[in-house]
Formats: structure tokens, C-alpha cells, sequence
């Protein structure tokens, strides 16, 4: 066994077979009402469909799932005034409110795991997780492995990505 094989197994062992309470809030922020709430606070307004395309799920589960949001007071819907064919779901205050919530208590349990490890291997991790999806984000499964020129291409994307972000942190920061 190789070195890749191994390295995969001790990640599917570790992501699979060490499942905290907090990796369970974390992994439920990526389906269901955590879900809708993060993409509406984050996206705003959207249609049902918008909705079920980003969840990937189908349109009866988004709308069991905004009938339960909506009688929490998390959302409301109503009739587009621009095209009466469309439904607009939309946070409630108490919706924000609760998406901040979870997003705030995820994140104070992240920066202290970061903390327990300190900047230098906090950094190390993070380059390498950003390094790790992007070659994850020129994969697609079933398809022939990528390019030396696609690899590349995204290696220069990320790198354009994070000079324009820092010219605008820059920008904020001095302007």
C-alpha cells in the first residue's frame, strides 16, 4: 500500500469514525434548516428552486423544510411583485437571528481548536486544506484525472483570488 492509500484511509477513519456533537452541528450546517438559514444570510432573498439547486435537494423537500421554518418564525414567504410566478423566502429577524447564532457558536469552537494549536500549524493547516481543494475543485469523479495545464490554471485562479482579496483588505484598510 502506498503512501496515497494510506493517507486516504487514515482520512476517511478519521473523518468518519471520530465524529463529535460539534462535527455533527457542523455537518447539519451543510443540509436543512442550518443550510437555508446560512445561504439566506449570506445570499439573501430566494426563490424555493434557488434553493432546492443549492441544497441539491428536491423541491418537496424544500418546501416541507420552509412549511417548518416558516411556523418557527425563521422565514417568510410571499409572492413576487415582478413576476407573480415566483415565491420570494426571505429571513425573519428571528431568522437571522438564529443563523448568526449558529454561525457565531461554530466558529468560537473553531478559532479555539485554533488556538490549541497555534499560529504556525493553524497556518500550515489552512494552506494546506486551501491547496487540497483546489485540486479537489479540478477532479470530478469518473472523469479522467486533470491536466498539468487545468492543475495550473487553478493554482493561478486561487492566486489571482487571493491578490485580489488582499488588494481589497489593502484598499479598506488604508482608504
Amino acid at each position: 500500500m502506498g503512501f496515497e492509500q494510506e493517507a486516504l484511509q487514515t482520512l476517511r477513519d478519521t473523518v468518519h469514525g471520530n465524529k463529535s456533537a460539534m462535527w455533527h452541528q457542523v455537518e447539519g450546517a451543510g443540509k436543512g434548516e442550518p443550510f437555508v438559514l446560512r445561504h439566506l444570510l449570506k445570499h439573501g432573498t430566494q426563490t424555493p428552486s434557488r434553493l432546492a439547486e443549492a441544497l441539491h435537494a428536491s423541491s418537496g423537500r424544500i418546501s416541507a423544510l420552509l412549511g417548518t421554518m416558516e411556523k418557527k418564525g425563521y422565514v417568510t414567504r410571499e409572492i413576487d411583485d415582478h413576476d407573480r410566478r415566483n415565491i420570494l423566502v426571505s429571513l425573519t429577524p428571528k431568522g437571522t437571528e438564529q443563523a448568526e447564532r449558529d454561525r457565531d457558536d461554530i466558529d468560537s469552537v473553531v478559532r479555539w481548536i485554533f488556538s490549541q494549536m497555534g499560529e504556525r500549524r493553524t497556518r500550515e493547516f489552512v494552506d494546506l486544506a486551501q491547496e487540497f481543494m483546489t485540486y479537489m475543485s479540478v477532479c470530478k469523479p469518473g472523469a479522467p484525472r486533470p491536466t498539468a495545464e487545468e492543475v495550473n490554471a487553478a493554482f493561478a485562479a486561487k492566486r489571482e483570488q487571493s491578490d485580489e482579496k488582499a488588494e481589497a483588505a489593502s484598499t479598506q484598510t488604508n482608504g
